[in-house]
């Protein structure tokens, strides 16, 4: 008795959900009941490829979310090189994060048909791969459906750069109702993240008329990086952000930005602004503190803009609209 009042109790709120179009961690309690395990497993054995498997899949969902919502358009492969992914902020994506999404999304179509988002899937995969490198684990809330406009006309000026000063970062950030601290705690994703040496040069090289180098960079990391990354080098090479524990996802980035070690211009930033310190010096002494604001800020990233209800429609292939 009890688990057949439990089992109608789930249908409720699951049809609730549905009825409302709202976002439901039970929203596929009855359609497809193992889609978190399958998802967890793909995003595995991916990672067990490649570690970069965790911050491109993160850094994939962050670019998402912030151009026409949680919604996957990212995702979508344009023959004339037009569509979100080919903007110029999102060229760096590493490839797998796609593949990660991919290789979930055909393990889901095996068991649940026609059933899940590529957008909820990422979601799950990001959470998945937070936990996976030592992160807080959180419910994700599912229910989304994919896009169907991917432009990359859409891109500029919807995410933050490498040189984003406080007051630019908190305003692409409450433009998706998120907060400083929400901003704060997911700069925290660098932790396990990488960069190409082109999008931090200018505090090595050309940072202002009276200093090559950005003098509030840490003298010995500015060595280090000066030898990673040379004026001619690669333009393929990258480095990690955090140069301590870079596959581990913990409080180390804000010891880091403490100590002038933050990469970007927009890392060093919420140390040496007054209005953002108090923050960046709770997290880099208080884990538990970073965890709760993670997982805050994850839970809210992943409402941003999103289709739900008939809005969208449910992907067969992530990288192409249904035909």
């Amino acid at each position: 008795m009890e688990n057949s009042k439990g089992f109608y109790l789930v249908l409720i709120l699951v049809m609730i959900g549905r009825v409302e179009g709202q976002l439901s961690e039970n929203f596929y309690a009855l359609s497809c009941p193992n889609v978190e395990a399958l998802v967890q497993q793909a995003v595995l054995n991916k990672l067990i490829q490649t570690f970069v498997t965790i911050p491109a899949t993160l850094r994939l969902f962050f670019h998402d979310c912030f151009v026409e919502g949680c919604d996957a358009s990212v995702m979508i492969a344009s023959p004339n090189g037009d569509a979100e992914k080919d903007a110029a902020d999102n060229l760096s994506l590493a490839g797998d994060g796609f593949d990660t999404v991919i290789k979930a999304k055909e393990a889901v179509e095996a068991q649940c048909p026609g059933v899940v988002s590529c957008a909820d899937i990422l979601a799950i995969a990001s959470r998945d791969v937070v936990v996976l490198a030592g992160g807080p684990t959180f419910n994700v809330e599912l229910g989304r459906r994919d896009g169907l406009v991917s432009k990359a006309s859409q891109v500029a000026g919807k995410l933050p750069e490498p040189d984003s000063d406080l007051d630019q970062l908190n305003s692409i950030f409450i433009r998706n109702n998120l907060t400083q601290t929400d901003m704060i705690a997911l700069s925290g994703a660098h932790t396990v993240g990488f960069s190409h040496c082109n999008r931090f040069a200018n505090r090595l090289y050309n940072f202002s008329s009276s200093s090559a180098v950005d003098p509030s960079l840490d003298s010995s990391y500015a060595e280090e990086l000066v030898k990673a990354c040379p004026r001619d080098v690669d333009p393929s090479v990258a480095i990690n952000m955090d140069p301590n524990t870079p596959q581990r996802f913990d409080n180390a980035y804000y010891q880091n930005v403490v100590q002038g070690k933050g990469l970007f211009t927009s890392d060093d930033v919420l140390f040496t602004d007054p209005a953002s310190r108090p923050t960046v010096n709770d997290f880099a002494t208080n884990p538990s503190d970073f965890n709760a604001a993670f997982t805050t800020a994850m839970i809210k990233l992943g409402r941003v803009g999103v289709k739900k209800g008939n809005e969208g429609e449910i992907r067969k292939d992530c990288s192409a609209f249904n035909s």
